[in-house]
């Protein structure tokens, strides 16, 4: 199997492409397409809460043809969060789960789940801790809650999950650790949860596979121009799996996106 995750930060955005970085952030979903994955999963789509509109859809079909497409908007706020599941083949069943999550995280369109033979394949995008840290509390119940989630879909299959995860796990995860140390999605108590997340049962595919390589990012901020250019990321994206498949995983890897910054997507490749 193939599997491709990215959040690709508006839908609308890239099916529009009317700005330079539109523009490009159409051209690496062609890119995407062009791989012919079994999966794409989508974080951070800005879909309105019934969907895509009708010239979305034409275009994602166009990329993707004979593809099925699964989303989860956000009904809390409007073009906010959501995500989405991209497949190859029909699965067996698709789930938007209401996770037990504090506040409206629940509403806010944040987990698609597909359940095919031999796996259950999900994406998340969760919850960033926000300025000054004001949503760190609900962000660590979310963990707690996601967490149980996972485990209780890896007692019937094993599971192959992706996503913007929001935290970098380990110094190696970021350039600027000292300085960040505070930072939302470097607390000690994010990667404290991401932590108790692999210890449950899960490897994180890309550090299994490259352990002590670093400068492996898969964000680089919008705000600072030369954040891409001299490479000062973040990994805060990553190809989660049940470790009794973490033998099956052949690759995986950052795609590149050129000058695009913000989020690069990901793509495994994983025997099943």
């Amino acid at each position: 199997m193939k599997l491709i995750s990215w959040n690709i930060d508006s839908i609308n955005a890239a099916v529009e492409h009317k700005s330079d970085r539109g523009l490009m952030t159409w051209g690496v979903l062609e890119g995407i397409a062009a791989k012919q994955p079994d999966v794409v999963a989508i974080q951070e789509t800005k879909l309105k809460v019934d969907g895509m509109t009708k010239k979305q859809k034409e275009a994602l079909e166009g990329l993707f043809p004979g593809y099925h497409f699964y989303a989860n908007s956000s009904s809390a706020r409007k073009s906010y969060a959501g995500t989405m599941l991209i497949t190859k083949d029909e699965p067996i069943m698709v789930d938007f789960p209401a996770i037990g999550a504090p506040g409206e995280m629940d509403q806010e369109g944040r987990i698609v789940t597909a359940e095919f033979e031999d796996c259950y394949v999900s994406t998340v995008y969760t919850p960033n801790a926000g300025g000054e840290l004001a949503r760190l509390d609900d962000r660590q119940l979310w963990d707690d809650a996601y967490r149980n989630y996972i485990d209780g879909l890896n007692e019937k299959k094993p599971v192959i999950f992706s996503g913007d995860f929001n935290v970098a796990h380990e110094e190696i995860d970021l350039k600027h650790p000292k300085q960040n140390h505070h930072s939302a999605g470097f607390t000690d108590e994010e990667r404290e949860h991401f932590t108790k997340l692999l210890d449950a049962g899960y490897t994180d595919t890309l550090r299994a596979m490259y352990p002590d390589q670093p400068d492996i990012y898969s964000w680089w901020a919008q705000r600072s121009k030369t954040s891409k250019i001299n490479n000062s990321g973040w990994r805060i994206d990553y190809y989660l799996v049940s470790n009794r498949i973490a033998d099956k995983v052949e690759d995986i890897h950052v795609v590149d996106t050129g000058a695009r910054q913000d989020h690069a997507p990901l793509e495994l490749d994983i025997k099943m």
